[in-house]
């Protein structure tokens, strides 16, 4: 059974860094590919980060490209999402996501449709 627990989130100000965590099962890095989602208020829930272990190949959304950095340490099962330069439009829930398929290409980012999220963790970036 795939378990995913972010963690991280809190208020931040525009223009400051956080970084997320995500606590994974055992196994979960071997299994799937790992990713980062996030979600607007009133937004459907999209694809910010992939990451693929068994390349060493990371791909982002525009939204976040040349801001945010995903990372794993396979070690300890924890992604980790280092988030810089935030701004209000960040303000979401961000969910850790662990699927057969993940990638970002050309700016936005895909998933199988088996995919599992842990609950989320909020984020608040006021101007």
């Amino acid at each position: 059974q795939v378990q995913l627990v972010e963690s991280g989130g809190e208020p931040v100000q525009a223009g400051g860094s956080l970084t997320l965590s995500c606590e994974a099962s055992e196994y979960t890095f071997s299994r799937f590919r790992m990713g980062w989602f996030f979600q607007a208020p009133g937004k459907e829930r999209k694809g910010i980060a992939a990451i693929d272990s068994e390349h060493g190949t990371t791909s982002y959304a525009d939204s976040v490209k040349g801001r945010f950095t995903i990372s794993e340490d396979t070690d300890k099962g924890v992604l980790y999402l280092q988030m810089a330069s935030l701004k209000p439009e960040d303000t979401g829930t961000y969910y850790c996501a662990a699927a057969p398929m993940l990638y970002c290409s050309g700016g936005y980012c895909y998933r199988s449709e088996e995919a599992y999220y842990g609950q989320g963790t909020q984020v608040t970036v006021s101007s």
